[in-house]
């Protein structure tokens, strides 16, 4: 059996991303529903607000779900309380050290998969002790590696000296750009771009459209002396651009960004001023669909690809 679906109970080694302003209750247990993994993005969710999100979840599904934690976060130790409190039993972490929480979670019977964009940062989280880690590429939208390292060249990297399962992210929004990860030494993939442009993602419909509209090239990686992010290009993308001709201080960098961009951009649909965060595959999203039917159709682009002989010369 694949090792993915052991680990989490799972039909399909897909697991969809825990995103800010995305990955709501209904995004997640939709996903969970599909016979993937499905992930809550506590990263813009106030600790009662993330209460609230899993026990709609557990209402609105009974197969297997997640949250996802970026370890930045302010109120990390409540969050994770809320998360014991209420019976969650699959933890993604992100933008932090491993050792931090991962023993205390297991200890509390849940699983935790750790989000690495380096072979150094996959080679701490195995000695962490995590059960899993994510192997995201540079393609990957939203907050990813300073180094630039694509998936095609992580994954084989950290499949060398990794034991533990490693699910492959960034970029992939196909099933042949699953398979193709999964042949390089994943056991699974981590997809978001894709299902930001579905019906159940919270992400606004103006931001949906954008995303469905976008062409290769149009987004970039950039704030990298803050937290590096993938982009849609826009006016905030434009203006940040234009700070840094001037050589800009990290205070000044701070200072455009300001708070609540993600929120304006993601969940709010200011298209101009907000912070519009996704993958460069958002160049191949053309539609967009309920996650059973997203769902349905990666997989079975991943078995007609799997199964025909494809003759390459």
């Amino acid at each position: 059996m694949n090792r993915i679906c052991e680990l989490f109970r799972i039909k399909y080694p897909i697991i969809q991303a825990g995103m800010v302003w995305n990955s709501g209750w209904r995004l997640a247990s939709a996903a969970s529903n599909s016979g993937i993994l499905g992930l809550i993005g506590a990263g813009s969710m106030y600790p009662e607000v993330l209460r609230e999100h899993i026990q709609k979840c557990q209402k609105a599904t009974d197969k297997p779900f997640g949250v996802n934690v970026p370890m930045l976060y302010p109120n990390i130790e409540e969050i994770m309380g809320i998360i014991v409190e209420e019976g969650v039993k699959i933890v993604f972490t992100s933008a932090g050290n491993p050792k931090t929480w991962t023993a205390w979670l297991q200890e509390r019977g849940i699983t935790v998969v750790h989000v690495v964009s380096s072979l150094k940062f996959a080679l701490k989280a195995q000695d962490a002790g995590v059960d899993a880690i994510v192997a995201e590429g540079f393609e990957a939208g939203g907050h990813n590696g300073r180094d630039e390292t694509t998936t095609l060249t992580l994954i084989p990297m950290v499949k060398e000296k990794i034991q533990i399962p490693i699910i492959a992210a960034g970029g992939i929004a196909t099933g042949k750009a699953m398979l193709a990860t999964m042949i390089l030494g994943a056991d699974g993939v981590q997809i978001g771009s894709r299902f930001v442009a579905s019906v159940e993602s919270s992400a606004h419909q103006s931001f949906k459209n954008a995303v469905v509209e976008a062409q290769e090239g149009d987004t970039k990686l950039t704030l990298k002396e803050l937290a590096p992010v993938r982009l849609l290009k826009n006016k905030f993308f434009t203006e940040v651009e234009d700070l840094y001709k001037t050589s800009p201080t990290t205070e000044a960098l701070k200072n455009l960004l300001g708070r609540g961009r993600a929120k304006k951009g993601m969940f709010e649909g200011d298209l101009e001023a907000g912070e519009l965060e996704i993958g460069q595959v958002s160049g191949l999203i053309h539609d967009i669909k309920p996650v059973a039917e997203i769902v349905s159709e990666i997989m079975a682009e991943f078995e007609q690809a799997k199964n025909q002989n494809l003759n390459i010369y």
